[in-house]
């Protein structure tokens, strides 16, 4: 059986190819990785938006009862100076219409005060719960605010560690493509170009690259160690005989109920 001699012309351009797809994927990986930093400040800076909208609508909310409050005092005590103007006016009448006009009129204004201290009562009420609400939506808005801070310092420090690798990356892709023949070369960016990567391994008769059988032909050839091209994907693909799986190991005789061995016929015996 052929085993792969990496110092072989073809299995060295075989190998830096190959090293060459694993840095070009690990290059792609760390560059996305890079790109989806932002949205990970985008979704803090999210998250302590809306805990600063909630901050505001607590607040406003609080503002409302506050307003509603200074209104009701205010009808509140138009009332009592009526009340009041209809009690003197009370020592005054002198005919019983009179009386009863201020006695309703009376009857009417405490009634509206009344109406108006329970309304003022349950305002203090929900004032009482909005500034509750409010210092938890404050406290969430600190809470959300150094939530960002501590995701920008970590977004960038990953930044500066990724932009490091992706620099080292970049070196080592290109001291493999100087090492690798222009014409093969060539040709991996161009499928590189088609399919994202460029080479595949063949692995129990088929391409690992798109997973479809090769032909017994291509499967021999791969094995004497050459670099194809793949006719279902146009990958080149190549054999590695490191991958190949180990042999099974031999089982065991089956015993017989006296505890002996059962023994094979001989090939002379089964012929016999």
């Amino acid at each position: 059986m052929y085993a792969v001699d990496f110092e072989t012309p073809m299995n060295v351009l075989i190998e830096n190819l190959a090293k060459l797809q694993a840095v070009e994927l690990e290059r792609t990986r760390v560059s996305q990785s890079i790109r989806a930093l932002p949205a990970e400040v985008t979704q803090a800076e999210l998250l302590l938006a809306e805990a600063q909208q909630a901050a505001a609508a607590a607040n406003s909310e609080l503002e409302r009862e506050d307003r509603l409050r200074e209104k009701i005092e205010r009808e509140a005590e138009t009332h009592r100076k009526k009340a009041a103007h209809f009690r003197e006016q009370q020592d005054s009448v002198t005919t019983t219409a009179q009386a009863e006009a201020i006695e309703h009129e009376l009857t009417f204004a405490k009634a509206e005060i009344e109406r108006l201290e329970n309304e003022e009562y349950a305002s203090l009420e929900r004032t009482e719960a909005q500034e509750t609400a409010l210092a938890a939506a404050r406290a969430q808005v600190e809470r959300r605010a150094e939530d960002l801070e501590e995701t920008r310092v970590n977004v960038e420090a990953r930044r500066q560690k990724l932009a490091q690798l992706l620099e080292e990356f970049g070196a080592e892709r290109e001291m493999l493509r100087k090492q690798i023949d222009p014409d093969w070369l060539a040709r991996f960016d161009r499928i590189v170009a088609n399919r994202g990567t460029g080479i595949a391994r063949g692995e129990n008769q088929q391409c690992t690259g798109c997973r479809m059988g090769l032909r017994p032909q291509i499967w021999n050839q791969l094995r004497e160690g050459e670099l194809l091209n793949c006719d279902s994907c146009g990958r080149l693909i190549y054999w590695d005989d490191r991958m190949t799986p180990a042999p099974k190991a031999p089982q065991a005789e089956k015993a017989r109920s006296d505890g002996h061995a059962i023994r094979r016929p001989s090939q002379a015996g089964a012929h016999s």
